[in-house]
């Protein structure tokens, strides 16, 4: 499990470079497998990260529309960059990746909250995904 952990970490990561920088995630993403084949200071970038990212990337408008409406009081744009990002990741893995059970994907969002954001978001991304979760048949549903 320890590998999962760390494949979001770098996916997470990869978001939210892509979200500072303005920059196609998927381009970061192709940056970091570069740069991890040419340093061997750098880590592999794993399958599970690369699914990630490029999950999140294939449903990025339905993800932001998703956290928008469920967000109360919260633009995504006026949203803290990390709790924007590890929302965006948490969102695709609890809806779309159906093999991670939905408590696994709350846990690893809440303490990627703890470990790179504010006291308060570890309640707000729970609370946030939460709502997806119980949402999440109809969610998929609509996608059909």
């Amino acid at each position: 499990m320890a590998a999962r952990n760390t494949a979001r970490k770098r996916a997470f990561q990869i978001l939210f470079e892509g979200d500072q920088r303005d920059a196609d995630v998927l381009t970061v993403l192709a940056d970091w497998i570069r740069l991890s084949r040419s340093d061997t200071r750098q880590p592999p970038v794993s399958e599970y990260t690369m699914q990630l990212v490029e999950g999140y990337a294939e449903r990025a408008r339905r993800i932001d529309e998703l956290i928008a409406q469920y967000a109360v009081g919260w633009t995504l744009d006026r949203m803290p960059v990390v709790d924007r990002n590890i929302l965006r990741l948490g969102a695709y893995e609890l809806i779309w990746v159906d093999e991670t059970p939905d408590a696994v994907v709350l846990d690893e969002m809440v303490q990627l909250a703890k470990e790179f954001s504010t006291d308060e978001s570890p309640s707000f991304v729970n609370g946030l995904l939460g709502r997806l979760k119980e949402l999440k048949p109809s969610l998929r549903r609509d996608e059909a």
